[in-house]
């Protein structure tokens, strides 16, 4: 083969590398990673970027067994990831691409419309049971959560519940729809969901993490001036053996134009 046609085609390789990407993992991130996909793919006339969720853990895991190029996460990376990735040989670097309030939401129809970080670790673990000792109604509290595999899961559960255990009645969902869609249908019910995931079918609560001097209200403005207190960064992760195809994308959701689709979103840009 002539030099010239081998320069062409590793050429085409490398344009292919970095124009087919599958991005899977976090259900918080989804929406923004499907629109600024969207927006890249317009960008570029050859792209073509394919994402679905499954969760913070099936994303990494995928990363590490190289069904997936960017894993989403809501979480950062655990140390049992890091060392199956080692046994794999396989370096994995991570680049925060929004932060991300996570709002506690009720029913629309609960007169509750405040709780403590206290109460909630409370309500989470199964030790308030009914709205009546948290000044509601006399109702019994069913609380919704997320999956074990779910990053939000793991930050709820580090941040709110300082580790501790969760209830065991409480009722586990597989995605963040499914907490919308079951807490909207549900006067008794609590749960929590990224903030982009908000709608009117629910309402959200203000949170003190100060017992009670000060509450805030899950909002952009809110989480980016800090009164909001359940807040997390959000994640890309990939390989380093893929960072160059991987790159445009990271890149173009960085620029000013992927951080504007961010915020537009419903997330706090990470610059």
């Amino acid at each position: 083969m002539k030099a010239k046609n081998i320069l062409f085609l590793t050429l085409s390789l490398v344009t292919a590398c970095l124009h087919a990407q599958r991005i899977k993992g976090s259900d918080t991130l989804l929406p923004v990673a499907q629109q600024t996909a969207e927006r890249f793919m317009n960008r570029n006339s050859d792209a073509r970027v394919t994402v679905t969720g499954g969760g913070t853990g099936v994303g990494i895991a995928a990363l590490v067994d190289n069904t997936t190029d960017i894993a989403m996460a809501s979480r950062p990376i655990k140390f049992s990831e890091k060392m199956k990735a080692k046994t794999a040989k396989i370096n994995i670097e991570e680049a925060i691409v929004a932060y991300d309030a996570l709002a506690v939401v009720v029913h629309p129809s609960n007169p509750v419309k405040q709780l403590t970080r206290g109460q909630l670790e409370n309500i989470f673990r199964g030790k308030i049971t009914n709205w009546k000792q948290v000044g509601g109604e006399d109702r019994k509290i069913i609380v919704y959560s997320r999956e074990t595999s779910s990053g939000t899961y793991e930050f709820f559960k580090e941040s709110v519940l300082k580790n501790k255990n969760y209830m065991s009645g409480s009722l586990s969902m597989p995605a963040t729809g499914a907490i919308i869609q079951s807490v909207s249908q549900t006067k008794g019910a609590i749960g929590y969901v990224g903030l982009a995931y908000v709608s009117p079918r629910v309402k959200t609560l203000a949170v003190s993490y100060d017992e009670g001097t000060h509450y805030a209200q899950p909002s952009v403005e809110n989480a980016t001036n800090k009164t909001y207190p359940i807040v997390r960064p959000l994640y890309y992760y990939y390989t380093t053996e893929n960072k160059e195809a991987v790159t445009p994308l990271i890149d173009f959701i960085l620029s000013d134009e992927g951080q504007d689709i961010i915020k537009k979103s419903g997330y706090i840009p990470a610059k």
